[in-house]
């Protein structure tokens, strides 16, 4: 787990980012009601849990540079015995100072007479503008009247800036802890990967695997980090697939797209492999394209290439592979100067990942891809897509889709493949699934 030292070190460094005539205000994500009175599960914003690791809702942190009583203000919910009967536990007051190291706690309930007397005298606003409607009304209410009081000598906010300016960038590199969280959210996914695999056969509902994965994330007390995908036969074509409701036939491939989320950090692993056991020679021949493509991309994934490399380096693979195939024509170059590619493989091969599967940060810095640098974390995900009526393909290879995904962290040496603990060789699948 991260302790409480890392979150501080944290909301300091972006206290010294925003300056010192400034306030960051960040919310809690809100209840949602799914239908009537039942509820969503619920789940924390990422950036609040990030600067606070705080699990509450109906919660709002302020940070004020220099402020001499304190810095660092959490609004949250206070203790109700019978309410916490009914919800569960909450941390009050008392314990947003003494478990979470905020500086100082107020109710909720009393943020409208509290706030606009922090936000006077600061020239700079950090929030999200336009995440949260509702919120941003408030928080304008409590800047208008702070305004309301200019002849009275009151010194409104003249800057309003969007915090993800700040705050995304400092999300893009990972501590050793979050490291360590989102290794163990790996292998969570990895056992749940490994578990379909075992279980997977001609005759059951792609739901029934489905359940498998879900079975393994509860067991570790981790939840899905989105909605999986298990995609049978001319499914695994369809890049996100949800419906996870169709009967998988014996001679086809099965595709499966599932992470967990521990702790509020995500995991995202591809796995693709034959419901019977064995990959047919057609299969087997576009699987072992997608695993060299994802291979040398991996390669490419260290200090100082291009966030564009990798991506670049799979579509090579890719494109000189269903070349030798003969499912292209041409010379390697004609290919990938026209992006022939693109009519099997039509997304990049990755993305950041952390507290958001899709995590935050830019990819591009003045235009240009940025560099990788250490504690990057990022998936590698090439696929083909043959659907079952594309044209000039023999049918041998139609209603194949493959995708194959691992999540890896660019060190000062070679990658770190988190999510090692699938197999993803095709001989070794085969012989995992024997073994079941």
């Amino acid at each position: 787990m991260i302790d409480s030292k890392e979150y501080n070190r944290r909301r300091r460094q972006l206290m010294r980012m925003a300056g010192r005539d400034a306030i960051v205000i960040v919310p809690a994500a809100a209840e949602r009601l799914r239908n009537n009175d039942a509820h969503y599960p619920y789940r924390q914003d990422s950036d609040f849990h990030y600067l606070t690791g705080f699990g509450e809702p109906d919660a709002v942190l302020a940070l004020v540079p220099g402020r001499a009583q304190g810095e660092v203000i959490l609004f949250c919910r206070e203790r109700d015995r019978t309410r916490e009967q009914w919800d569960g536990h909450r941390a009050g007051q008392e314990g947003a100072v003494a478990d979470f190291g905020m500086d100082d706690a107020f109710p909720i309930e009393d943020i409208d007479d509290i706030l606009p007397g922090l936000i006077e005298g600061r020239a700079r606003v950090y929030y999200h503008f336009g995440r949260d409607t509702d919120f941003d009304l408030v928080l304008m209410g409590w800047v208008n009247r702070v305004r309301s009081n200019v002849r009275q000598g009151a010194k409104p906010p003249h800057e309003f800036v969007a915090l993800s300016h700040l705050l995304h960038d400092l999300r893009l590199y990972k501590s050793r802890a979050e490291i360590r969280l989102m290794h163990k959210s790996a292998q969570i996914a990895a056992e749940a990967h490994v578990r379909a695999m075992r279980a997977a056969r001609p005759g059951m509902n792609e739901h029934e695997v489905e359940a498998e994965l879900l079975h393994t994330f509860r067991k570790h007390g981790a939840v899905p980090s989105y909605e999986p995908i298990v995609g049978g036969g001319a499914n695994g074509c369809v890049l996100h697939y949800r419906a996870n409701n169709a009967t998988l036939r014996d001679g086809d491939l099965l595709l499966i797209d599932a992470g967990a989320e521990f702790s509020c950090y995500a995991s995202d692993i591809t796995r693709t492999f034959p419901v019977n056991g064995r990959y047919t020679p057609e299969q087997r021949a576009l699987y072992d394209i997608v695993l060299a493509a994802q291979l040398a991309a991996i390669d490419e994934v260290r200090p100082g290439r291009s966030f564009d490399a990798y991506h670049q380096a799979a579509v090579r693979s890719l494109t000189a592979g269903l070349i030798k195939l003969g499912l292209l024509s041409g010379s390697l170059r004609s290919n990938l100067d026209e992006h022939r590619y693109r009519r099997f493989y039509m997304h990049k091969t990755g993305h950041w990942l952390g507290l958001d599967v899709h995590d935050v940060g830019d990819y591009r810095v003045d235009g240009e891809y940025r560099e990788l640098e250490p504690g990057m974390v990022v998936t590698v995900e090439p696929g083909l897509y043959i659907s079952p009526d594309m044209k000039g393909v023999p049918a041998r290879f139609r209603g194949i889709g493959i995708r194959i995904e691992d999540d890896v962290v660019v060190t000062r040496g070679d990658p770190n493949v988190l999510s090692s603990g699938v197999p993803k060789d095709a001989d070794e699948i085969e012989a995992l699934m024997a073994s079941a």
